[in-house]
């Protein structure tokens, strides 16, 4: 799903490519409406000293972005999103349970080619994750399981595709250090590494 939600958006981004450009001057703000999903990397660590592999999995979910512009060109943007949601499993074991969480992440970006009807982007910045409503299931039913929330850093890339003096489509994707401790019953068991990819497309209103 989440690949055909990226094509569908290329192929409408790069058809709008003659229209007026989406530039950015000091003083600007944007509001992007968008759908992103969270893509933990492949290898998320392991718990009880190393004998129990953990795998986390993907979620979409619709987003929000707000972006003011300091100067010409470069912006501080705020991520949004409604809650994610991630099934929690152990090699061996199945799933073993649920978690939700927020990540909201501010970034320092700078927008190349601004006054150009395809301007790429590039950005910097720090996510905090909040972890809450954990579920413990399967070989873990009846326990309690706490994730810790995290602080790291984030990365940004994406392009815009101007449809308008005052929109565009938005295609992009995040790298986030996201790490989580992990107890059950109170006790640590070990240390999750999501670390993932958040990628996706929005429509980008310019005020």
């Amino acid at each position: 799903m989440q690949k055909t939600l990226l094509t569908c958006a290329l192929a409408l981004a790069l058809g709008a490519a003659a229209t007026p450009v989406f530039a950015q001057s000091a003083g600007d703000w944007t509001l992007g409406v968008g759908v992103h999903a969270v893509d933990p990397k492949s290898d998320n660590g392991s718990l009880l000293g190393g004998t129990a592999k953990v795998d986390v999995d993907t979620d979409v979910k619709p987003t929000l972005t707000f972006e003011y512009f300091v100067r010409d060109n470069l912006g501080v943007e705020v991520i949004a999103a409604w809650p994610f949601e991630h099934d929690i499993s152990i090699h061996g074991l199945g799933k073993v349970g649920s978690t939700k969480q927020l990540p909201p992440t501010v970034s320092l970006q700078y927008h190349f080619n601004s006054k150009g009807k395809v301007s790429p982007f590039l950005g910097a910045g720090v996510n905090y994750t909040a972890f809450f409503s954990e579920d413990a299931s399967g070989a873990l039913e009846g326990a309690n399981l706490k994730l810790d929330n995290s602080w790291g850093l984030a990365a940004h890339a994406g392009i815009d595709f101007a449809v308008g003096e005052k929109s565009a489509i938005r295609v992009d994707a995040r790298w986030i250090d996201i790490d989580t401790d992990v107890k059950l019953n109170g006790a640590d068991i070990g240390t999750v590494n999501i670390d993932p990819i958040v990628y996706g497309a929005a429509y980008v209103m310019k005020f």
